[in-house]
């Protein structure tokens, strides 16, 4: 029985992770859940699941979780910082990192001090500190097992490959909504549009982000980190299918490939599971129901998104953080209606500009360039006025 630690679990990857939890009874626990906001779905969750923790990081929330809870053996703890020190106790075996955005950064670090293995959803924790975390989780003899699905698939493909040099890996993208679209047309779209995700059922930052090819950007850098491979190591192509999850590619020109049908529930089931496989009932892909996988080149010229994170991983440093704080502020007020899709690569390229660069950043660096970037990128936004159309009319 392994007891799980799941930052975030009112958020997609929460919801499925506890999903598989109650598939496996025998082999999992949900000992301790957080959420932000939203204290409805954390107190159906807590008394669905009884874990030994409930913490609501929004505490304006908290009397309504305590007093929900109050029947049950079930400690309720409110705050940000109550899921940063939770995260050591000394009965959890794995801390599953689904929080959105920077906030998941600290809550990794200590749990990665405690000896906590990851099972990491939240890949902005290596986007933006990446060097930091891996040097931690090496001194602390701690696995990170990637849940993004393209991440797990190439961890997949490694297991027996240890000796093996991977000359390049190659990350899957549905191409979003917008496949195939002109930069005129991005300029007209609206977040309703952006939401409709064709193959994946998302939260709405991560939703944004696959439709802009940021995602996929943030997945370049996470995968830099999570393989140890240099920029040129990395190809992006668009399968629109999204059946194959990613591919590698040995020196000897072999390529191994991750297949199955887009479930989040899989690549999450195999982090808590890891080294081990568990029979499931999940749907099972079939070939002839996919006569025709397809795959074509990304378009980073009107996808700058894309183009901006490699830049960054280029660049190292603070740059990817910075590119993830203008990203995370961007999508926001996009989500808002506050600025038209194609001005976030703006705010981004702006950002990156204009933020102090730090070629070497500790985490105190990290901390205050995500602070910084995050105002700059604000004031930004407040300057920017609205196109022409109206947002709720397209």
């Amino acid at each position: 029985m392994k007891n799980i630690a799941i930052l975030g679990s009112t958020g997609s990857i929460g919801t499925q992770t506890l999903d598989v939890i109650k598939d496996n009874p025998g082999l999992f626990r949900a000992f301790m859940i957080t959420g932000f906001t939203n204290s409805y779905l954390l107190i159906q969750q807590a008394i669905a699941f009884v874990p030994e923790y409930v913490i609501i990081c929004n505490e304006e929330k908290y009397a309504e979780v305590k007093a929900a809870l109050s029947h049950l053996p079930i400690k309720v703890l409110g705050g940000y910082e109550a899921i940063k020190d939770m995260v050591t106790h000394q009965d959890i075996d794995i801390v599953l990192t689904a929080m959105v955005g920077f906030a998941g950064l600290e809550p990794t670090i200590n749990a990665i001090k405690a000896g906590k293995d990851i099972a990491l959803a939240n890949k902005e924790t290596l986007v933006v500190a990446g060097e930091l975390i891996t040097e931690l989780a090496k001194e602390h003899n701690v696995k990170i097992l990637p849940v993004d699905s393209e991440h797990s698939a190439i961890f997949q493909c490694l297991v027996g490959e240890e000796n093996n040099p991977i000359e390049k890996i190659i990350l899957t993208a549905s191409g979003g909504p917008f496949r195939g679209k002109t930069t005129e047309f991005l300029a007209g779209v609206t977040r309703e549009h952006a939401l409709k995700h064709p193959n994946w059922v998302m939260g709405a930052k991560i939703t944004i982000d696959s439709a802009s090819l940021m995602n996929k950007g943030l997945e370049v850098i996470e995968a830099k980190w999570l393989f140890g491979l240099e920029a040129e190591q990395i190809d992006v192509i668009v399968h629109p299918q999204s059946i194959v999850h990613s591919l590698v590619q040995f020196e000897d020109g072999s390529i191994k490939a991750q297949m199955g049908l887009p479930d989040m529930k899989l690549p999450i089931q195999y982090a808590l599971s890891y080294p081990n496989r568990v029979k499931n009932n999940f749907k099972r892909f079939d070939f002839v129901n996919y006569p025709n996988l397809t795959f074509e080149k990304a378009d980073m010229d009107t996808f700058r998104n894309l183009k901006m994170a490699y830049e960054a991983l280029n660049r190292k440093g603070n740059m990817p953080c910075i590119v993830n704080a203008a990203n995370e502020v961007a999508v926001a007020a996009f989500l808002k209606n506050e600025v038209g899709f194609l001005a976030m690569s703006d705010i981004i390229e702006t950002c990156m500009a204009r933020i102090a660069y730090v070629a070497q950043p500790t985490l105190a660096d990290y901390l205050n360039t995500d602070k910084e970037t995050r105002i700059f990128a604000q004031n930004l936004i407040m300057q920017m006025p609205l196109k022409a159309y109206d947002f709720n009319e397209k």
